[in-house]
């Protein structure tokens, strides 16, 4: 079953990932998340660049999805001073993959979202600097679908409730004094 989000829209991005020497005896290699490619074709982990003991391989391609729900975050991107495509991937086995350490899940424009990922600690989070063309995609979203809603302060209601004490303490008790007292033995025997 599919679910259809009304006036969500989508392009493939594919995700370049690099490969460089460790610079400590305990990582052999270091992969980072080094571009996004838009309108890229399926691929895994094909290989497209390599120099001087640096690789960079078309690691996979997925979806970037814009929902009209998260503008706000698309929005919040834009005003960064480099805004960014988020790479979401998680650690595979390495004895069944030694080339293919990481697995991409997902690709995402709203920093919330990746923060949420973030914040698991089971996911990898790498930020992309965002092409010419999806950045033109994404803006274009934003001015159609986002609203800015302005903030209005809370009133609060004019009636005054210092003055008096109205349902404070037991009404059971009939004195002033300490309307905090448990009520005599006798008051909840006969009011039971």
């Amino acid at each position: 079953m599919s679910i259809v989000y009304p006036n969500s829209e989508s392009i493939r991005l594919g995700v370049v990932m690099r490969r460089a020497p460790g610079v400590t005896p305990w990582a052999k290699w270091v992969w980072s998340a080094s571009a996004v490619l838009p309108g890229a074709g399926e691929a895994s982990w094909k290989l497209l660049r390599d120099e001087e003991s640096v690789s960079e391989f078309h690691a996979a391609t997925h979806d970037l999805w814009l929902y009209v729900s998260d503008a706000e975050a698309y929005a919040h991107e834009l005003q960064a001073e480099t805004p960014s495509v988020y790479i979401i991937l998680r650690e595979t086995d390495q004895e069944d993959a030694p080339h293919m350490p990481l697995d991409v899940l997902k690709v995402s424009a709203s920093p919330y979202e990746a923060q949420d990922y973030s914040d698991s600690g089971e996911e990898l989070v790498e930020r992309v600097a965002m092409p010419r063309a999806v950045l033109a995609w994404v803006s274009d979203f934003v001015a159609q679908h986002y609203r800015d809603e302005p903030f209005v302060k809370r009133r609060r209601d004019k009636h005054r409730t210092a003055r008096t004490q109205d349902g404070i303490g037991d009404a059971r008790i009939a004195q002033v004094s300490d309307v905090y007292r448990v009520p005599a033995a006798s008051t909840r025997e006969t009011s039971e």
